[in-house]
């Protein structure tokens, strides 16, 4: 049976993948596209670098806030996840290996960046959520099994934010870390939905650590 994200196209920017160094998946909010999401690239240029974004059927990955009850998600969240996994499969297939693979979104993409690691456990290049956490209702159980073998993950997020409580971040960043993440949680007072400099500056920083010359292969 196909899910509603399995036509949607994927966009590449970057490398080809047969001749990067690692590669970025990259995941739009709601309402966003692959074309927008893919800016990052510039940002992110010079490090030889694959960009993969696949695109929402309709720009919505879900329905409903991450915070509802997840049935009321489907069958979208979990044609989104499966979306991801062959995204990663393709990378995979092409000869990047899931430790030189970063997963990375904003807002909805970002929510759906952190589900999708804690429940794909294995040792990635990164996780960089640009405003989002684990998805389930508040006071739901997060805990995921599976350990991500000091996966850095880069949580940022701004506080209040109308769609992400800092909470949730809070949640979702211990979460990670029992499952063996090497995680970052940065709250910015104030900042509006959306994706600031400097939080570009710490996400390039953790890709530079992942992909420098002296990163462990």
């Amino acid at each position: 049976m196909s899910g509603p994200h399995d036509l949607s196209a994927v966009l590449t920017a970057g490398e080809p993948v047969a001749e990067a160094a690692g590669a970025v998946v990259l995941l739009h909010g709601r309402g966003g596209s692959a074309q927008d999401i893919l800016g990052l690239a510039n940002a992110f240029g010079g490090l030889g670098l694959a960009f993969v974004a696949p695109e929402a059927a309709g720009r919505t990955w879900y329905p409903q806030s991450f915070l509802a009850a997840r049935e009321s998600n489907e069958p979208y969240l979990t044609s989104a996840l499966e979306k991801i996994q062959r995204v990663v499969d393709g990378l995979v297939a092409g000869g990047i290996p899931t430790e030189r693979i970063v997963i990375s979104g904003f807002s909805q993409g970002a929510c759906l960046s952190t589900e999708f690691v804690a429940s794909h456990p294995a040792r990635y290049a990164g996780l960089i959520a640009f405003t989002g956490g684990l998805i389930g209702p508040p006071g739901s159980d997060l805990q995921h099994a599976g350990e991500l073998h000091g996966t850095p993950a880069l949580l940022l997020s701004g506080d209040p934010d109308p769609h992400v409580p800092w909470s949730r971040v809070e949640e979702s960043a211990a979460q990670l870390k029992a499952m063996g993440a090497d995680v970052t949680a940065i709250r910015y007072a104030g900042r509006q939905h959306t994706v600031s400099q400097d939080e570009v500056t710490h996400a390039r920083r953790l890709l530079e650590k992942a992909f420098s010359p002296n990163a462990s292969k």
